[in-house]
């Protein structure tokens, strides 16, 4: 099967090209925002999800697109937000109009926003954020096409050896402030977010890329309060102390998640636990295997606004 990884360079694009290389036919389609080169051996084409001339002919060279490409996480993607809807739905749009075999695409259980009780792909959606409203538009765009659209629960975890790694994500970071600083700042704390390692993106993609199943499915692993995922860090780091602090206003998503129908459709579900992450980032902060934790590039946010996207 001939598959193309768009946006297959990033932080969760390393896990999905491992998976899938020896298997099939691979091209990584990517713009290297993050990065600054490619070193896997696939089939790798620089380029932007703008230049249609370029995706066009790749486009009918494939079976399968996967299409990992957006901006990611809510201060990132309110920095410009036309430029978001832009690049995380019209680019969809495209992707809709002129392909027309197997799409997998990668949403975000952040189209909840914030309710209570637990949510499936039929409860309602209330976005917070230009990245969730971004996300809603690119849906609706495949509505009609031979698509898997996954939302995504709250990524944690190291994905390979030579994906950037973020550490802007609630698991990743707070491992890393209780190294560093032996304390984790907590923000309310009482929210609740759906967890999933990143691997098991890679892992889902891999199980529905040739079933015969398409529409919208939750991904995560289990849900979690911030509170309980900082107290299961410090039993790793004892010397680390739990700060709580009033929840910033900027951050107000609260949602537990359900995904059943993923499990009921296609057997799979997600097992790489919150345990695994934690030792995974202790793993790579505590052997000094990071020269700068601070360094703008492992946070989607501090990135573009210091060097932008244009």
């Amino acid at each position: 099967m001939n598959i193309l990884i768009v946006g297959g360079a990033g932080y969760v694009g390393g896990g999905i090209v491992d998976n899938l290389k020896n298997k099939h036919n691979v091209t990584v389609y990517d713009s290297l925002i993050y990065e600054e080169s490619y070193r896997k051996d696939v089939n790798f084409i620089y380029g932007d999800i703008r230049e249609k001339d370029k995706l066009l002919p790749l486009f009918d060279q494939n079976d399968a697109v996967i299409w990992l490409a957006a901006l990611v996480g809510d201060g990132a993607c309110s920095i410009n937000p036309d430029l978001t809807f832009e690049i995380n739905s019209e680019s969809v749009k495209f992707l809709a109009q002129n392909f027309k075999k197997r799409i997998i695409f990668l949403s975000t259980c952040s189209v909840y926003g914030a309710q209570d009780g637990l949510l499936d792909e039929e409860s309602s959606i209330n976005p917070l954020s230009e990245y969730a409203s971004s996300k809603i538009q690119a849906e609706e765009y495949l509505k009609d096409t031979n698509s898997v659209i996954f939302r995504l629960g709250t990524l944690f975890g190291i994905s390979d050896e030579f994906s950037r790694i973020r550490l802007d994500l609630v698991v990743n970071i707070l491992v890393t402030k209780a190294l560093t600083d032996e304390k984790l700042t907590v923000f309310g704390g009482e929210q609740w977010r759906p967890l999933l390692h990143v691997n098991d993106v890679a892992n889902a993609i891999e199980n529905v890329l040739e079933k015969d199943i398409k529409g919208v499915y939750n991904l995560h692993h289990k849900n979690y309060k911030i509170i309980d995922i900082a107290e299961a860090i410090v039993e790793k780091i004892p010397s680390a102390k739990i700060e709580t602090t009033p929840m910033k206003f900027q951050d107000s998503r609260n949602y537990q998640v359900s995904s059943e129908k993923l499990f009921k459709a296609t057997g799979f579900e997600a097992l790489i636990d919150l345990k695994t992450g934690i030792n995974e980032i202790y793993d790579l902060i505590a052997n000094d295997r990071i020269k700068n934790v601070n360094h703008k590039r492992y946070s989607n946010q501090n990135f573009l606004e210091e060097y932008g996207i244009s």
